[in-house]
């Protein structure tokens, strides 16, 4: 199959990397298109539209004439304008995938959504992770995943004597628990002797943002009872990872790893600060904890995997 993705922007980087391990790791071709960027993430493009000169535009339409599958990200649907374009136009024969990622508007009305998808009697329908299947049940869990032999992916050796590192890169601080995090590092900053600093990562390309993450000896993903892509990055490069993580999602994660043993470090906001001093006093704990996420992700999260299971969705469809 000829898959097209199309987004209006690349939601945290995961559009691109299903192209790329769709185009490595199965028989199917993979494109995308994306309109815009956002925070200045700077991920990498495949198609973008601000970018083409006359050739590029050319391939957009001969994709889009000529592609199986139209796998719109986010908020798209086939209503959005690729400048003079419109999927609509092109709609025959076409697969249709709905891929949600949490967007704001569609946490907030996701009535909205399960109706436009019942009145065009769309059923291929995708989300990033499990909380989203409470606001649109009828559609399937897809796991995001990261590129966990990339050089940037991987852990890097720390010394025994460096300050304890904590980061977190929050898209959106009121909705990530920064403040909780801010707050109970400073607290622990008090305490004698203690040896700490907190990064928080905002408004900086993808790479560099990795790079500084794999710095880090503890990430800080958030205790909102679901995952972020942030988690699988630190997982990948052997950080220990903090976060909140719900019996709903820890249900469907022991599912899709095949595990029960997962590497997150749970925390909740009245004892958040408790964790983090258990993790600060103990470094040698906290780096074995940082090299059992990095095996976990080899053993059950591996990007050909993640890969295989979008592309088995696609397949049904076909």
């Amino acid at each position: 199959m000829n898959i097209l993705m199309i987004a209006i922007n690349d939601p945290a980087g995961t559009a691109i990397e299903f192209t790329k391990a769709i185009n490595k790791y199965t028989e199917h071709t993979c494109r995308l298109i994306t309109k815009e960027i956002r925070y200045n993430f700077m991920f990498e493009k495949d198609l973008h539209l601000p970018w083409l000169d006359a050739d590029g535009w050319e391939e957009v339409e001969q994709l889009l004439r000529t592609s199986d599958v139209f796998h719109f990200h986010m908020t798209a649907d086939e209503y959005i304008e690729l400048g003079p374009f419109k999927p609509v136009d092109y709609l025959h024969g076409k697969i249709i995938v709905h891929h949600h990622h949490g967007h704001p508007d569609f946490r907030g009305n996701p009535e909205k959504y399960r109706n436009k998808y019942k009145k065009r009697d769309r059923h291929n329908l995708l989300v990033s992770t499990p909380d989203l299947l409470k606001l649109l049940p009828e559609a399937r869990w897809q796991p995001n995943l990261v590129p966990i032999d990339d050089p940037l992916y991987t852990p890097l050796e720390h010394k025994p004597d460096e300050p304890i590192i904590i980061c977190h890169s929050p898209t959106r601080k009121d909705l990530k628990n920064t403040s909780e995090l801010v707050q109970a590092v400073n607290q622990l900053k008090k305490k004698a002797g203690t040896n700490i600093e907190l990064r928080l990562i905002e408004n900086t390309p993808h790479k560099e943002c990795l790079r500084l993450k794999r710095e880090s000896h503890i990430l800080f993903d958030h205790m909102q009872g679901y995952f972020g892509v942030s988690s699988l990055e630190g997982l990948s490069q052997g950080v220990c990872v903090v976060a909140g993580l719900d019996d709903w999602n820890r249900q469907h994660l022991e599912s899709f790893a095949g595990t029960i043993d997962l590497p997150w470090v749970h925390a909740a906001p009245l004892d958040l600060k408790n964790v983090l001093a258990v993790l600060i006093d103990d470094p040698i704990r906290c780096r074995e904890l940082g090299a059992v996420s990095r095996k976990f992700m080899q053993a059950h999260w591996r990007p050909e995997k993640v890969a295989r299971h979008l592309a088995t969705a696609v397949e049904a469809a076909f």
